[in-house]
């Protein structure tokens, strides 16, 4: 199964106020396993960065002048993106940017079927613990030491990780008495690449027990004192 994994980067916190979205980045999952595959941009919001929007991620109105309008990536990110599942983290704060910035240039905004939210996730599984994403890589022993600002793609590798253990954890990927092929991957959350792997199957081996084999066994239970298993039982 194929998912999408996904965090964005804006100047505030309202589309619907003037907002805009200035980063997105996804990860794709098959499986709960990263395949290696992402996308990853940067937009020109066309408005200033107000200084406590630039605190959290560090993007300054100089290092966005030169990016490219939402409008010209749109066509490369839905190619991404098809139809899958989309998981996010406070999933409709990232929709609200995602579809407003898909509807201001013409296109279909994204259905809210396709949501999958790992804070609603997180609060069901976890009640009254913290469940921002730092919180919950620190519960589940996920590496965060090289986030030292908010970014998209980094955000969107670490929440992938938590996903997997919102929803079971590695051993999800065991696929336990299905097909004859196992997903497998490199460890860390930029390295990670899916590989089939052949599993042999072998015919089953014949287990009954042979005529010298049954008769030491006859020989042996003869020996016995009272047996447990004759307890209770009346002689016919």
């Amino acid at each position: 199964m194929r998912e999408i994994v996904f965090d964005t980067e804006t100047t505030g916190l309202s589309a619907q106020g003037g907002d805009r979205l200035v980063e997105i980045g996804c990860v794709e999952l098959f499986n709960r396993v990263e395949t290696g595959r992402v996308f990853h941009a940067y937009f020109n919001p066309e408005r200033s960065m107000p200084s406590e929007a630039q605190a959290v991620h560090g993007l300054s109105e100089a290092f966005l002048a030169d990016k490219p309008l939402f409008a010209d990536k749109v066509e490369d990110l839905l190619d991404f993106l098809e139809d899958t599942p989309l998981i996010a983290h406070n999933a409709q704060f990232d929709f609200s940017f995602l579809n407003f910035e898909l509807k201001a240039c013409g296109r279909p905004i994204v259905s809210l079927d396709r949501m999958i939210d790992t804070l609603a996730m997180a609060r069901t599984r976890h009640p009254g613990a913290k469940h921002t994403l730092d919180a919950l890589c620190n519960r589940y022993g996920i590496d965060r030491s090289h986030r030292v600002m908010h970014g998209a793609l980094l955000d969107a590798q670490l929440l992938a990780q938590v996903y997997v253990e919102l929803t079971g954890g590695r051993q999800i990927g065991l696929m336990l008495g299905a097909p004859e092929t196992l997903v497998t991957a490199a460890a860390g959350p930029a390295s990670a690449v899916a590989t089939l792997v052949e599993r042999v199957v072998r015919p089953a081996r014949a287990h009954a027990a042979s005529e010298e084999e049954l008769t030491r066994h006859a020989e042996f239970v003869a020996k016995l004192t009272d047996p447990l298993w004759l307890k209770g039982v009346v002689a016919g």
